[in-house]
């Protein structure tokens, strides 16, 4: 499978993430195309990850389908055949998109990230630890770190283009966007943490906490949008190894996270861009830690 830094298709491009290249299909359709790049610490790196993209699109596409008929959302097909037919455009650069495409339904998006956690970890640990807080807002006294969190805390944060999201109070989100809709947020993010804990845990995966993002379709529904509890917008961890109060291991970028950290510790990467170029023994690691992931999750290997 080709590997993929940055896309280009014939389409009108319309947004490009850290990972994500959007395009607009027609007035009521988008392709987002989720490509190997990979960022660590706010630094998109040079080299990409094989599968990664393939992994990305294929696990959302999985928890889609198990979310029909808990909450409404925008993709359409995630099957590489059913789009190029769907846009003929395409039929050319079928094997530049295998696997990793997803022809989904346009949307107006809700500028929050409805972020809900299920135990206390990084970020959030740091606040509490230092004030006993989150976002602000007074947890209870003694709470250890990765210590499961009953109930799960929704915790939303503002999109940032650049650099870290911001948290906020539910309080501030309010003001973000009107009441009702804030109420509608919380309750589909609590609606989709609770299926995918569940779910996840049958595999052996803890998902510590995950992010959500949402937008009002032309008929006026809010539905679930962009990634679904993916190695990238969730913290993943084995049942089988979790241990309260201390650090986990996660399913994801860790040792692309790993070999950063040391050559920080050396004085070799100031943590600024340009980062610095990755051996291919952790490229190779972080690969198989996706394809784990996507294993772990779906119960099954990935097929492209």
């Amino acid at each position: 499978m080709t590997t993929m830094l940055s896309s280009d298709l014939p389409l009108p491009k319309i947004g490009r993430g850290k990972v994500r290249d959007i395009y607009d299909v027609d007035g009521d359709r988008l392709l987002l195309v989720t490509t190997d790049r990979i960022s660590a610490f706010d630094v998109v790196m040079g080299e990409t990850i094989p599968m990664k993209g393939a992994v990305l699109t294929q696990i959302s596409a999985w928890w889609f389908d198990e979310l029909e008929g808990v909450v409404p959302h925008h993709m359409i097909s995630a099957d590489t055949d059913a789009i190029v037919a769907a846009v003929p455009a395409l039929k050319p650069h079928r094997a530049e998109i295998l696997g990793r495409a997803m022809l989904c339904k346009r949307t107006t998006v809700f500028p929050i990230e409805c972020v809900i956690r299920g135990y206390l970890s990084g970020s959030a640990w740091k606040e509490y630890a230092a004030s006993g807080t989150l976002a602000g807002e007074k947890l209870k006294a003694g709470l250890v770190e990765s210590e499961k969190l009953e109930p799960a805390i929704f915790s939303p944060a503002t999109k940032a283009e650049s650099g870290h999201d911001e948290n906020i109070t539910i309080a501030k989100m309010r003001t973000v966007v009107a009441d009702e809709v804030a109420y509608t947020l919380e309750s589909m993010t609590r609606a989709i943490y609770t299926l995918g804990e569940e779910l996840a845990r049958e595999q052996g995966i803890i998902i510590a906490d995950t992010k959500f993002e949402f937008g009002r379709d032309k008929d006026g529904r809010i539905i679930l949008i962009d990634e679904v509890m993916t190695p990238d917008s969730s913290r993943f961890w084995a049942v089988d190894a979790y241990k309260p109060g201390q650090p986990q291991a996660s399913f994801d970028k860790q040792p692309l996270r790993d070999y950063l950290d040391a050559e920080r510790r050396a004085g070799r990467w100031n943590g600024d861009a340009p980062p610095p170029p990755l051996p291919a023994s952790v490229v190779d690691a972080t690969s198989k830690r996706y394809l784990e992931a996507y294993r772990r999750v779906t119960g099954k290997e990935l097929k492209i």
